[in-house]
């Protein structure tokens, strides 16, 4: 089967769970790149619901195969920070990082991003992990009955990720400035992450920066903050060894670099 027949056949099977967006998807062009994109914009569109076996194991197939393709990074490998024990840095796709968690920035619903194809880390998250994650955080809502607080941590298999698990939390939303309350909101994120972590006796936590795309929390500061509490947190004896500050963007590796005197 080409990859193209691979990705018809997903959308076949989505389409015919949301049968309102076929016209949309009739004007799609058939190349391999447009009709991924629709597969993308159906997975993130598409509300927890059962799955069906035969469609798990498709997907799964193929979001393995690009989790290859895409190369995985070992975050074992990956260097501390000189005079700064239990850190590390790295700047790339936090989808491609082997580590016993990484951390996803979620909104308040914790179902992911239902936005097709929106550049927000929820979205890249839930797209390679595949639709089994937004049910396992469906699951945890129904559970809890009410929205996700802002400074908290839940924890979900990771599925087609090289990681374990994802670490989910919601950051502060910045409205017009800073506020003391989005200060240590931001930093319970970091705390809570990492006790939850600790608590399943997870050894290495990938970062990526909180609160700082769509809810406009201003990068430096929230680095700051960042760094210092995972500093404090290293301080204490748990399981976890390593931290990764995950970063895409220049101008957040950049800041790290000065946070962390590496550049």
């Amino acid at each position: 089967m080409t990859r193209l027949e691979q990705i018809e056949a997903l959308n076949a099977r989505l389409l015919a769970e949301m049968p309102e967006y076929r016209d949309w998807a009739a004007r799609v062009p058939m190349e391999t790149e447009h009709r991924r994109r629709l597969l993308r914009s159906l997975m993130n569109l598409r509300p927890p619901m059962s799955l069906d076996p035969e469609f798990l194991a498709a997907q799964d197939r193929l979001l393995s195969e690009e989790r290859e393709e895409r190369g995985v990074v070992d975050a074992s490998g990956l260097l501390e920070v000189p005079g700064r024990p239990g850190m590390a840095l790295w700047q790339g796709d936090i989808t491609r990082l082997k580590c016993d968690a990484v951390v996803n920035a979620a909104n308040s619903a914790l179902l992911g991003c239902f936005c097709p194809c929106h550049g927000c880390i929820d979205n890249a998250i839930h797209s390679a992990a595949g639709l089994q994650l937004r049910n396992a955080c469906a699951r945890l809502m129904a559970e809890q009955g009410h929205e996700e607080p802002a400074g908290r941590a839940k924890l979900t298999p990771a599925y087609n990720l090289p990681a374990r698990y994802v670490l989910h939390t919601v950051g502060p939303i910045v409205r017009v400035q800073v506020t003391e309350q989005d200060r240590a909101q931001l930093a319970a994120c970091y705390r809570a992450c990492l006790a939850l972590a600790a608590e399943h006796g997870l050894e290495c936590v990938a970062f990526c920066c909180i609160s700082t795309g769509e809810f406009h929390f201003p990068r430096r500061e929230a680095a700051r903050i960042a760094v210092a509490t995972v500093r404090d947190f290293l301080k204490e004896k748990t399981s976890i060894q390593k931290v990764i500050f995950n970063v895409f963007k220049d101008l957040d590796a950049q800041t790290y670099r000065a946070l962390l005197g590496t550049g």
